[in-house]
């Protein structure tokens, strides 16, 4: 490698530009309180199970493939339920349940409904299938949602579908807004 000649121009430029230079005694860097990254909040991973309520005193009859499932929670106007079944309440979220066992359509359901609070969801559209498949005539999933749906802190209220929305084997739910949307 060669040496590169610089004027004298350039080395003063050089030397103002660098400014004045110390030579280094120690090479352990002491950190200022002000140099201290700020700390921040940890994320909290959120157990979307914490959202069902323990208590078990539903008086739910067991309902067949053509039963049509309704709730409402207590102090909820009863025309709001009937809004919901008109279909009056735009949908803003769906998934489709049918097909999966009892497990998997709990975890995604917890899921879906935790998000779409999240989100600002108000009405969402949740397909469970009629039991077509299911032993004796008795669907699962529909009986099993219809007790998790009422379990659940953020459902207000929800319905059977109307039959161009999947009928029995489908329910609209009316979601409580996140506080972030405001009450």
């Amino acid at each position: 490698m060669t040496k590169k000649n610089f004027t004298p121009e350039d080395s003063d430029l050089f030397r103002i530009t660098i400014g004045k230079v110390h030579t280094v005694k120690n090479d352990k860097v002491l950190l200022a309180a002000e140099d201290k990254p700020k700390p921040y909040p940890k994320v909290q991973r959120v157990s979307v199970e914490d959202h069902l309520s323990t208590i078990d005193n539903f008086n739910v009859d067991h309902a067949g493939i053509y039963d049509s499932l309704s709730f409402m929670i207590p102090g909820l106007q009863h025309n709001v339920l009937k809004k919901l079944r008109k279909g009056q309440f735009g949908l803003d979220a769906e998934i489709d349940l049918h097909g999966l066992n009892s497990n998997e359509a709990k975890r995604q359901l917890l899921h879906f409904l935790y998000d779409s609070v999240e989100d600002g969801c108000r009405c969402v559209h949740i397909v469970h299938g009629k039991g077509y498949r299911s032993v004796d005539n008795h669907p699962v999933l529909k009986n099993n949602l219809n007790i998790w749906l009422r379990q659940h802190k953020d459902v207000q209220a929800f319905c059977s579908a109307p039959i161009k929305q999947g009928g029995t084997g489908a329910v609209l739910v009316l979601l409580q807004l996140s506080e972030k949307y405001g009450s």
